[in-house]
């Protein structure tokens, strides 16, 4: 039995979708509304919370392998609770910033994620992706009021990912040998810059997104307001206040686990044009 958490996110719908195509076995999407939730069939919903340890005990009834992304509740509960239940692995999505900005808070949570898992006593391989495509689904109000996207760092280049590549590299991970213990950065395959992704939706949209640069401090208000100021910082640090060689380069992962190249931005806007008309 596998269980995937975060089972109607980005990566967790997108991750389901393929271990269902490959054939992986027994299924469990984990969901805070099972009735709600929209799983591949044959896909078991189980209902439950992060933070209610009853949930999780029963969740993990029976489960082998378990995916779980960073930070979406108390990790050392869910941890413990897996290491309980008798789950063997765990596919852990951590941040590409715990290796180029460990400095930042964030980063620095991700990794004390990360140390658990690794002293846990359970099999683990973990993911750190770069920043996710979907990052721009936050411009959808504004693009189907067809009003101006307002961003940081217009001209700031990052490799960003589309997040089922992420989960076709969890895929791998959950059903394939020769993964356990090991690290993979992930990349998309080649640099994006802000203003460039705003293009590519207007191209799939068929009419003009307008586009304005704003300033560091006019954007951090913007974030602090949901994220909280530390947090609102660090985003900025790594979009573009504060990037390094490490946190820039494009790397060949996806391909060569999952043999499929790494899917451009514009693959993104293109299936995801819908929430922004």
């Amino acid at each position: 039995m596998i269980l995937v958490t975060g089972a109607t996110g980005n990566i967790g719908s997108a991750l389901l979708k393929e271990l269902r195509e490959c054939g992986a076995g027994p299924l469990r999407g984990f969901t805070r509304d099972a009735g709600r939730a929209v799983f591949p069939e044959g896909v078991e919903a189980v209902e439950g919370d992060f933070a209610e340890p009853e949930s999780l005990k029963s969740a993990m009834d029976g489960v082998r392998s378990l995916f779980l992304v960073s930070r979406l509740g108390p990790d050392a509960d869910v941890l413990e609770a897996a290491r309980r239940a008798g789950v063997e692995h765990v596919v852990l999505v951590s941040s590409i910033t715990v290796q180029t900005h460990p400095h930042l808070g964030p980063a620095a949570e991700n990794l004390a994620v990360e140390r658990l898992l690794k002293d846990g006593g359970m099999a683990w391989t973990i993911l750190r992706p770069t920043q996710f495509a979907s990052n721009t689904l936050m411009w959808a109000g504004p693009i189907r009021d067809r009003g101006t996207v307002r961003a940081p760092y217009a001209d700031t280049a990052l490799p960003t990912i589309h997040p089922a590549d992420i989960a076709s590299v969890a895929r791998a991970a959950l059903t394939e040998p020769g993964h356990q213990g090991r690290t993979y950065a992930l990349t998309g395959p080649e640099p994006v810059t802000p203003r460039q992704q705003a293009e590519a939706i207007a191209a799939v949209l068929g009419r003009e997104v307008p586009f304005a640069e704003i300033g560091r401090q006019e954007a951090h208000a913007l974030m602090a307001a949901v994220f909280g100021p530390e947090a609102a910082d660090a985003v900025l640090d790594i979009t573009g206040g504060d990037v390094n060689d490490e946190l820039l380069r494009v790397r060949d992962t996806v391909a060569r686990i999952t043999g499929s190249p790494a899917r451009p931005f514009r693959q993104w806007a293109a299936e995801n044009a819908d929430a922004f008309r």
